[in-house]
């Protein structure tokens, strides 16, 4: 006959233990009168016949009719003394917080950015739960298994976050460039997103954190070009800058001839014009449809003009020559 068992408790020492059966092979025999002993970061649920009879709170139980009722029905007296023995098992659930449990997105997600259009996104972050229900997270989640751990289940969360995610991102952000002043609120609403999700498996998300969420490198660098292009403000006053930046380097070297300074007397009204005249050849090539030909035909002129000057160089005129002849 097996050993009966007097004391029935159960330590965690490794820390991520969500629930453990004791006796750990199945269904033991249990002295009537033994003692169940419930930390104060624990439940026990008892278990007669595979139904679940009872939860334990903290404290020290003895299994006994007069201090457990329930046990009535299971025992009587005929054939056994004061030591009657029966065979049932308990489950102790670790009630503590099961804290920094990581999520990721495995697969970037497809985002709709009304700035950037279709991109994907990559997030990852931290998440806390607790066992809310005891026998609901019990028969729903556990089962019959003798060990249960938090990677068990954390797989299977992380796939409902994540779906979670792409909704709530999909509803409440227009653009990528919005996402890190918002980083708290979307916690929140993704939390408050989860919670119903979570209670139906007997939990309690305690909180939910958002650490990153990125576009791919090729995106990266895009806006980070684009950042550069707002840096330099306006082009008409950096161009002069440039301009005024050089006529400087220009004054440091000695003075020539009359002749010489006629030309740097003219070369500085070049210098002051070519900003202008650069710039607004710029716009007119950007920002203008070539609808006919005598805008061509214009263009080709003042192209012709920045040439003689000197503005451009051989090589660029002709590039912009050809692609003006080609729309005529």
């Amino acid at each position: 006959m097996p050993k009966l068992m007097e004391i029935i408790e159960f330590l965690d020492n490794s820390g991520d233990t969500m629930v453990q059966r004791v006796p750990g092979d199945g269904s033991g025999e249990f002295k009537l009168g033994a003692q169940l002993i419930v930390r104060e970061s624990q439940k026990a649920v008892f278990f007669r016949d595979g139904k679940a009879l009872d939860v334990f709170s903290a404290g020290r139980h003895v299994l006994k009719t007069q201090n457990i009722p329930v046990l009535t029905k299971l025992i009587t007296s005929l054939g056994y003394g004061s030591d009657s023995p029966f065979k049932s098992e308990v489950y102790f659930l670790n009630m503590k917080l099961f804290r920094n449990l990581k999520w990721g997105t495995k697969e970037p997600i497809l985002f709709r950015d009304s700035e950037l259009k279709m991109i994907r996104l990559r997030g990852y972050g931290a998440f806390s739960i607790t066992i809310k229900e005891p026998s609901l997270f019990l028969n729903k989640v556990v089962g019959t298994q003798g060990l249960f751990h938090d990677s068990d289940i954390s797989d299977y969360l992380k796939s409902l976050i994540v779906q979670k995610l792409h909704t709530v991102l999909g509803q409440h952000v227009k653009t990528v460039f919005d996402l890190p002043q918002h980083f708290d609120n979307l916690s929140v609403l993704i939390k408050n997103v989860l919670q119903l999700e979570f209670e139906g498996l007997g939990l309690e998300l305690h909180d939910f954190l958002i650490n990153s969420i990125s576009v791919p490198p090729e995106v990266q660098k895009m806006i980070d070009t684009r950042s550069g292009m707002s840096a330099v403000g306006n082009m008409d006053d950096f161009m002069k800058f440039q301009t005024g930046q050089s006529l400087e380097k220009a004054a440091e070297n000695p003075t020539g001839s009359a002749g010489e300074g006629m030309g740097m007397g003219a070369g500085l009204g070049m210098g002051f014009m070519m900003p202008q005249m650069i710039n607004q050849a710029m716009q007119q090539q950007n920002n203008q449809t070539i609808n006919s030909q005598e805008d061509s035909f214009t263009k080709l002129k003042k192209l012709k003009e920045l040439l003689d000057m000197g503005a451009i160089s051989e090589d660029e005129f002709n590039e912009t020559k050809k692609r003006l002849l080609n729309n005529l």
